[in-house]
């Protein structure tokens, strides 16, 4: 089982956009998928249609063998979810002192050939956890310039991570997000980047696409609600890349 955790500490990346949409076409090209929503706003958790979820996430934590029953599938074959419910919130705090919680309740799991965490856009304990827990971490980055100061930043508690809690945790990939190719900004930051992390970053760039925007308030991923479309095409290589990249570890 491939644990795989989409992390930035910055918001508005497009961190969730990417956990579901990767994680919809995950399961499009025949990989049995769970989607963990670690994020409190449980915004993955509604893009799926899953937004009246009584429980789910928290309550697994507290009792990790009766995680099958928090479960759900979602609209798209293939792909089960562990959805966020506004209790989650509440795990930050209980949390703090127990970074392996996420670890064993994923010990607990079977049948999945990829399990992918949608982190909260912070570094808190909820984060330490999906960081202590995941095999391969995947860096979704903003094609602007302050998105590269965090990125040195969330560098750094990686390596702290590795080096106290999980040895065996690597970077997959960085991939760029909301990326306008019309601007200046955007190339320049891909050059930045690309010369910095050389092949870690993927070849597929995700582009600014209202259609992306418009898929979450249709609770469907972009391959179910616009299979034609820009971002459509863009997260469908990801995905490909992605089980290139995991098949060679």
């Amino acid at each position: 089982m491939n644990i795989i955790g989409i992390v930035n500490q910055k918001g508005g990346v497009a961190k969730t956009t990417t956990a579901v949409n990767l994680a919809a076409f995950l399961a499009e090209q025949g990989q049995q998928v769970l989607l963990l929503d670690m994020d409190p706003q449980g915004n993955a958790t509604s893009a799926l249609g899953l937004r009246d979820a009584e429980h789910g996430l928290y309550e697994a934590l507290g009792h990790p063998g009766q995680v099958k029953q928090y479960i759900q599938p979602s609209v798209q074959p293939g792909l089960s979810v562990l959805p966020a419910t506004p209790d989650l919130a509440g795990a930050g705090v209980e949390l703090a002192d127990d970074p392996d919680a996420l670890s064993r309740l994923l010990a607990s799991i079977a049948g999945y050939d990829m399990v992918i965490i949608d982190a909260p856009p912070s570094l808190g304990p909820l984060t330490v956890n999906v960081l202590a827990a995941a095999q391969r971490l995947i860096i979704p980055l903003q094609a602007e310039y302050f998105a590269l100061e965090g990125l040195a930043g969330l560098m750094e508690t990686v390596e702290r991570v590795q080096e106290a809690l999980n040895p065996q945790l690597k970077v997959l990939g960085v991939v760029l997000t909301m990326f306008d190719g019309r601007t200046n900004l955007a190339q320049e930051v891909e050059t930045t980047v690309r010369q910095h992390f050389g092949p870690l970053v993927f070849a597929a760039v995700i582009p600014r696409n209202v259609r992306l925007s418009e898929a979450p308030s249709y609770a469907q991923p972009i391959n179910l609600f616009a299979p034609n479309s820009l971002g459509a095409s863009a997260y469908q290589r990801l995905a490909k890349e992605v089980i290139q990249r995991v098949e060679k570890f």
